[in-house]
């Protein structure tokens, strides 16, 4: 199945689906208009400005009248004014789940989230990363896949079945926001003869005793997070990151306590496959302050700690094996949540994550608002500063942005 879908075909898709028997059927929608605007001068002249973009994203569910049948489809599309390749469309969600009073069933293509940190995502392996839309990595590709979840007394079991590995998109030439030299997607590479349409597995079990909530995982699959290798373009003229995707085994923790105002949060993982067998964690807390200096509004603090026993990557290391490394290999993050509890809406995440080793920084600002009945106003920045050459986030130096959008909900 390929990565990326025809507007045409989603909707032709969602017409046939909606011709199901049943009453219980629903359609959204949502459309934004996006402007982002960088302030300072591109590190490659290709690179733009600023730019401009719509995207729209469709959904629709139906339900049997014994809520024993649930059919989801959710669709994606973006057309941007300067990156073709962050021009493209996906088909998120397109899944039949049974329920029974003790199992589940799923099949079809799907997103499942797991993990409970702020900072990053850990144990979150199921779907690949849709890294044109942003770089916070919170946008996921759609997985096809085959689910089943057996909930028992002691917890509940999940078990993944996953044919179609999906490679994670990349800001093209023209795009801001990406690594320098660039990652050149149009032949990286799979280690070890291994092919994209390797079936991969997963299970999980997930469970809560009084305040604490937690899960464990095992994955064993393609990684959805590829290692970069310095190598040259389609021409050899140019050099470029390509990226190499490896077969991993990665077991994984989630845990999370909640105490009064406290969530305490912790996400690990031991990964073979990409070279060495690595360790990495991250963890800490998020309190909130309700009724904030007596008013309605909440507040708030959050801290947590990255750890990973690979290190940071040397972009100016020789052509050779695949980099290994992580943006999070020594960091702390902080940041404050502001929910204004007001008739809009209103609510700001602020933070920043700063690298212990080297004292790079990384700033982030997002706002968001109701407007009016159906229009939500979005506000985003991020700036970066302190990196030196050869530190994955010194190609970023001149990629602070500011980002509005103006989103529709049908």
């Amino acid at each position: 199945m390929s990565p990326r879908l025809r507007v045409g075909t989603i909707a032709a898709v969602l017409s046939l689906a909606s011709t199901s028997a049943g009453l219980a059927q629903e359609w959204s929608a949502r459309v934004e208009a996006e402007g982002i605007l960088y302030p300072a001068s591109p590190a490659d002249s290709r690179q733009v400005h600023h730019s401009g973009s719509i995207a729209v994203g469709p959904a629709w569910e139906w339900e049997s009248n014994d809520r024993r049948h649930l059919v989801t489809f959710e669709g994606f599309a973006r057309l941007d004014s300067s990156d073709p390749d962050r021009t493209h469309a996906d088909l998120r969600v397109a899944a039949w789940e049974y329920a029974a009073n003790d199992w589940e069933l799923r099949v079809g293509m799907r997103r499942v989230f797991w993990g409970v940190t702020e900072s990053q995502h850990l144990v979150d392996v199921i779907n690949q990363t849709d890294l044109v839309e942003s770089p916070d990595g919170e946008d996921k590709l759609g997985q096809p896949m085959v689910n089943f979840a057996l909930v028992t007394g002691v917890g509940t079991f999940d078990a993944f079945l996953m044919p179609l590995f999906r490679e994670r998109t990349y800001p093209g030439a023209l795009g801001r926001l990406r690594f320098q030299p660039r990652v050149e997607t149009d032949h990286g590479g799979f280690l070890g003869g291994m092919r994209s349409d390797r079936t991969d597995l997963a299970v999980r079990w997930s469970h809560y005793l009084g305040a604490w909530d937690f899960g464990l995982s095992h994955f064993r699959g393609t990684s959805r997070d590829p290692r970069l290798a310095i190598g040259l373009d389609a021409d050899g003229t140019t050099p470029v990151l390509l990226p190499v995707y490896e077969v991993v085994d990665q077991t994984g923790l989630d845990v999370q306590m909640t105490t009064g105002g406290w969530l305490w949060k912790l996400e690990s993982i031991l990964r073979s496959g990409q070279g060495d067998r690595f360790a990495a964690l991250t963890g800490g807390f998020e309190y909130t302050f309700g009724g904030f200096l007596g008013s309605v509004a909440d507040l708030g603090v959050l801290i947590e700690y990255s750890w990973d026993e690979r290190g940071q990557a040397d972009f100016g290391a020789a052509p050779g094996e695949p980099l290994g490394f992580s943006l999070f290999q020594n960091d702390l993050f902080v940041g404050s949540r502001l929910a204004l509890n007001d008739v809009g809406d209103t609510a700001f995440l602020a933070g920043g994550l700063i690298d212990l080793d080297t004292g790079a920084l990384l700033m982030s600002l997002e706002a968001s608002r109701r407007v009016s009945d159906g229009w939500t106003l979005e506000i985003e920045g991020r700036a970066f500063a302190g990196s030196s050459i050869g530190e994955p986030l010194y190609s970023l130096r001149r990629d602070d942005y500011v980002r509005v959008a103006l989103v529709r909900f049908f």
